[in-house]
């Protein structure tokens, strides 16, 4: 198996220890997929669904969705770059530490009204130390318009 093949299983075997074990329900309950490619950035995926509206004469998502999505890919960013730093360690010290990851602080600044048919959250690192982990967050329509960002703070130790 070449790098890439074993990173991809890796990246799988990551993702399915979220949805089983590490990951809050609310994301499956909402139907949003984690559609990273990599370690270093946490993509969710989802579409418009009636229970995420908050404005339904014009069909636009809930400011609590929206949120909600970008502390999700704040945090699944957080999840992969400690999986990343974990990588062939025990697999409790993986859980252990994995168990401490959590929201501090999150800012929202809401750019467009969340109109779209399929909707995109991207989280970036800025910052990782032992203690605490900082993330930039973008989401964004099908149509690539930019409805909101968002800057979130992490314990991750």
């Amino acid at each position: 198996m070449d790098d890439k093949s074993s990173q991809d299983e890796e990246l799988r075997q990551a993702i399915d220890f979220f949805f089983k074990h590490a990951g809050p329900q609310f994301v499956q309950f909402l139907g949003f997929s984690i559609d990273s490619t990599d370690f270093d950035s946490g993509v969710i995926t989802f579409g418009m669904d009636d229970r995420l509206v908050g404005n339904r004469y014009y069909r636009m998502l809930h400011g609590g969705v929206i949120s909600s999505i970008l502390d999700i890919a704040g945090g699944v960013t957080v999840y992969l770059q400690v999986m990343k730093e974990f990588r062939g360690k025990d697999h409790e010290k993986q859980v252990e530490r994995l168990s401490k990851i959590g929201t501090i602080d999150i800012r929202v600044d809401f750019l467009s009204p969340g109109r779209g048919e399929r909707f995109t959250a991207r989280g970036y690192m800025l910052r990782k130390g032992g203690k605490v982990a900082v993330t930039r967050m973008e989401l964004r329509n099908e149509k690539a318009v930019l409805i909101a960002v968002a800057t979130g703070t992490y314990a991750v130790g």
